[in-house]
């Protein structure tokens, strides 16, 4: 019982690390990375007097926001729900009940991949 815990345990752990690395190196990372591009051309031009190019650049980076907003509270509400399936696959391996605790693990990790996906 105590083997079937800690090789439950020891899943749980590597998906863990295995994701928390990537959880947001997704779209929204590539959104974020346009929205401050835009944001510093916007800027440069503000200072030239360029209102109109200022204009574009700002249009633009708030589009990436917008999505970059989108995609981490995506991928964070997926990272929610994965800890709450990792916390009961734990609850369940404690108990010795490995077929439960590996559906939860196996649930954690479709939303840490969905997290990934975003």
């Amino acid at each position: 019982m105590k083997t079937i815990q800690s090789k439950v345990i020891i899943t749980i752990f590597a998906l863990t690390v295995c994701f928390s690395g990537s959880v947001f190196a997704s779209g929204a990372d590539q959104h974020a990375s346009d929205a401050i591009k835009h944001a510093e051309e916007a800027k440069t031009h503000g200072d030239a007097g360029h209102a109109k190019v200022l204009l574009e650049h700002a249009q633009e980076s708030l589009t990436h926001a917008k999505a970059a907003e989108k995609g981490y509270a995506e991928a964070h509400q997926h990272m929610t729900e994965s800890v709450k399936h990792l916390e009961e696959a734990i609850a369940h391996a404690k108990q010795g009940h490995a077929d439960v605790a590996t559906k939860h693990t196996v649930e954690a990790l479709k939303h840490m991949q969905g997290a990934t996906a975003e």
